[in-house]
Parts: structure tokens; C-alpha cells; sequence
């Protein structure tokens, strides 16, 4: 599932926010849908049940502001 703007030039349909140290989570914006706060184990099966057909490793359609890949420090019992 790919979105071309009118340059021809796919756009991101999935934004990943800034790592921030103070949560556990990323904030997510899927296109149509808004933003949502989710944690590692959360983002590909989001990713998957909103878009079946997008790739999450794909970086035209995967936008992360910072740190690809990369999530806040969270061990069990934090709030």
C-alpha cells in the first residue's frame, strides 16, 4: 500500500516522534488514524494490523525522527 504525493514521491504513512527519556513509549502517527503512545512489543503489530501491507523496516514509508529502531529503557515494575 503506497501513497504518492503529486511530486510522485511516496509519503511516510507511518511517523515515529522523538525519543524522549521520560516514558517507556514512542509516540506513533498512522496516517488517518492520529498519534498513539506504544512500546517496542506494540509497533509492528500496529503497524501490520492498520497497514497488512507495509513493510515497518521501510524507510520511505516508516519516518522515525531520531534513533531508528531505537526505544526508552523500561523494566518491569516502573510505572
Amino acid at each position: 500500500m503506497e501513497t504518492n504525493s503529486p511530486s510522485g514521491t511516496a509519503k511516510p504513512q507511518v511517523e515515529v516522534a522523538e525519543f524522549r527519556t521520560d516514558s517507556r513509549y514512542r509516540l506513533v502517527r498512522f496516517e488517518g488514524h492520529g498519534w498513539e503512545p506504544l512500546g517496542p512489543e506494540e509497533f509492528e503489530p500496529r503497524v501490520k494490523q492498520l497497514f497488512p501491507d507495509l513493510d515497518p523496516r521501510d524507510p520511505v514509508l516508516v519516518a522515525w525522527a531520531d534513533r531508528p529502531w531505537e526505544w526508552p529503557a523500561w523494566h518491569p515494575g516502573e510505572a
